[in-house]
């Protein structure tokens, strides 16, 4: 193997490990958004975890927040405004990355 390849091959799991990262940070916060909206509806502690577990299955709707955002807002209703969810969202994805960085 020459340089060039080690280089691609380092960028490549780089990359990976990049990707992998994020949706495990995202996968975190749609839980701990779940945990949120769940307390903000008055569920028990293990209806809140059957909720917070139902946030991040609705994140496999399709790419991108908007399915997790309206799957929130929906059973929310008027108990959050659309900023309040949106801001709690970039939030929780800093708090999320950040336990993610304490368990490495």
């Amino acid at each position: 193997m020459n340089t060039f390849d080690d280089r691609q091959n380092a960028f490549e799991n780089k990359f990976a490990h990049d990707a992998d990262m994020q949706f495990k940070a995202e996968a975190r916060r749609n839980k701990l958004l779940g945990l949120w909206a769940a307390d903000l509806m008055g569920k028990s502690e293990d209806e809140a975890k059957a909720y917070a577990t139902e946030v991040v299955k609705s994140d496999f709707e399709e790419a991108g927040d908007e399915d997790v955002y309206r799957k929130v807002s929906g059973d929310l209703g008027d108990k959050a405004s659309e900023d309040d969810i949106r801001a709690k969202m970039t939030e929780l994805l800093s708090v999320a990355k950040a336990q993610l960085m304490d368990e490495v």
